[in-house]
C-alpha cells in the first residue's frame, strides 16, 4: 500500500489522470453489471408488457427443512409448539426501547420503497427468495403464487429485506395438512408487508429470526397456527395482520399467534434450553375465527408487548381452548385489547414451570365475555397485575379473581 501511495505522489499529473480515468470506468462496468441496461429494476416473471425480463436459473424445491417434522409441532397438549421473534424492533419508523419489562415500539406502520426486484409466478418468487441481499425490495404482482416458499438469507438493521404485495398477491401452499406456507428460517431483518397467506399447515413461521417486521397481511384459511415466532426469534414486531380461520387441520393447534416454544417441544426446537423469543410486539392485529386461542405466549419468553389488538373468540373449541390470550411467560405488557365471545375466560395466565407466568400486567383492555368465567383469570395469581381500568362485561364471575390495582 506504501510503494501504491508513492507511485501516485511521484507520478504526477499525468499518472493521476490516467489512474482517475481507470476508476472511473471500472465503476462504470460495475454499475452495468447490476442494472437491467436501461436504468429500471430488475422484473421477474412479469410477463412481456411489463417491462425488461431477466432470465433466471431454474429455482431448487422448496428446501424446507422443518416440514418433514411438523407433525411432532404442537405435541404438547397445550396446542403447537410456538413461535418467538428476535432482534432489531421493526423499521425507519419504529424504534423499540424498554420501559419496566416490556418492550414499547414508536407507533407509525412501515412502508415498502420502490421495487428492485417484481416478480409475478411462483417461480420467479422462489428465485428472488433465494437471491435476495441486504437492502432488495422484491414486489408481488396480484395473483396466486402456488407452492411454499422460504426465505433465509439474513438483512441488516440497516439494510432489512423487503418482501411486499398487496391482498391480491397471495401465497396459497394448497393443502392445510403439510408444510410452511411462507418460512422465515433465520432470515433477520425482513419486512413482510401487505400480502395474502392461505391453505398450509401453518401460515407464516418464524425461527431464529430478530428485528424482523410482520405486517399488513391476510393469513386465512390454516391448518394449524396462523403466524408462529419461535426459536430464539426477539425484537420482532406483527403488527396490522388480520388473521382468521386457524385450526382446518385439528382444532387444538389453531392459534391465531403464536409466540416462543412448549417446553415439551425445548429438545426439539431450542436445544433443550428455554425458547427465549424475547421482547416481541404483537400489535393492533384483528384475529378471529381460531379454534385456540387468538394469541398464545409460551413458558420460556419474557418482555414482550400485546397492544391494541381484537380478538373474537367465537369459534374457540374449548377445553384448554377458553380464551382469546393465554400468557406463560414472564413480564408481558398487554394493553388496549378488546375481546369478545370466549367459552369462559377473557386474559388468562398460567404457570407451566416454576419461575414463568410471572409479572404480568394487564392495562386498560375489554373483555366482552360473554361467557361463564372470569375477564382476567390467573391461574396462579403469581405477581400477575389487572389495573383497575380493565372492563369486563358479561363474564359471569366478574371482572378478575385477585383484586384489581391502581
Amino acid at each position: 500500500m506504501e510503494r501504491l501511495r508513492r507511485g501516485w505522489v511521484t507520478g504526477g499529473p499525468p499518472v493521476w489522470i490516467a489512474s482517475a480515468a481507470l476508476v472511473i470506468s471500472v465503476v462504470a462496468l460495475i454499475v452495468a453489471g447490476v442494472s437491467a441496461g436501461d436504468g429500471r429494476p430488475v422484473v421477474y416473471g412479469a410477463g412481456p408488457t411489463a417491462g425488461p425480463t431477466i432470465p433466471v436459473a431454474e429455482p431448487t424445491d422448496d428446501t424446507d427443512g422443518t416440514n418433514g417434522t411438523d407433525g411432532a409441532d404442537g405435541a404438547d397438549g397445550t396446542g403447537d409448539p410456538g413461535a418467538t421473534a428476535s432482534g432489531d424492533p421493526a423499521s425507519p419508523t419504529a424504534t423499540a426501547t424498554a420501559t419496566g419489562s416490556a418492550a414499547v415500539v414508536a407507533s407509525g406502520p412501515v412502508k415498502c420503497p420502490a421495487a428492485t426486484v417484481t416478480v409475478g409466478d411462483a417461480k420467479s418468487l422462489k428465485t428472488a427468495l433465494d437471491q435476495a441481499r441486504p437492502g432488495d425490495v422484491i414486489q408481488m404482482r396480484d395473483g396466486v403464487y402456488a407452492d411454499r416458499f422460504t426465505a433465509a438469507t439474513p438483512g441488516t438493521a440497516a439494510r432489512p429485506i423487503f418482501l411486499c404485495g398487496g391482498p391480491g398477491a397471495v401465497i396459497d401452499a394448497g393443502d392445510v395438512d403439510g408444510g410452511y406456507a411462507f418460512h422465515l428460517d433465520g432470515a433477520s431483518h425482513w419486512r413482510l408487508i401487505g400480502f395474502t397467506v392461505r391453505n398450509g399447515q401453518k401460515g407464516v413461521m418464524a425461527d431464529a429470526v430478530q428485528g424482523t417486521v410482520i405486517q399488513g397481511l391476510t393469513v386465512e384459511n390454516i391448518g394449524d397456527e396462523g403466524i408462529h415466532l419461535r426459536d430464539f426469534s426477539s425484537g420482532n414486531v406483527v403488527q396490522d395482520n388480520t388473521v382468521r380461520a386457524t385450526g382446518k387441520r385439528k382444532e387444538t393447534f389453531g392459534e391465531g399467534i403464536y409466540v416462543g416454544s412448549a417446553e415439551s417441544n425445548w429438545c426439539t426446537v431450542t436445544d433443550c434450553k428455554p425458547d427465549k423469543s424475547d421482547d416481541n410486539v404483537i400489535r393492533g392485529n384483528h384475529v378471529s375465527d381460531t379454534t385456540a386461542e387468538s394469541v398464545d405466549v409460551k413458558e420460556g419468553t419474557t418482555g414482550g408487548s400485546l397492544l391494541g389488538n381484537t380478538f373474537d373468540g367465537a369459534a374457540l373449541s374449548g377445553g384448554h381452548n377458553d380464551s382469546w390470550v393465554d400468557i406463560k411467560g414472564n413480564d408481558w405488557l398487554i394493553k388496549g385489547n378488546v375481546g369478545r365471545h370466549s367459552r369462559e375466560d377473557g386474559f388468562q395466565t398460567h404457570q407451566i414451570l416454576d419461575g414463568w407466568g410471572t409479572g404480568n400486567v394487564f392495562q386498560g383492555n375489554t373483555a366482552q365475555v360473554d361467557g361463564p368465567g372470569y375477564g382476567f383469570h390467573f391461574a396462579p395469581a403469581e405477581n400477575n397485575k389487572v389495573t383497575c381500568d380493565n372492563k369486563a362485561t358479561d363474564a359471569a364471575k366478574g371482572l378478575a379473581n385477585v383484586a384489581c390495582s391502581s
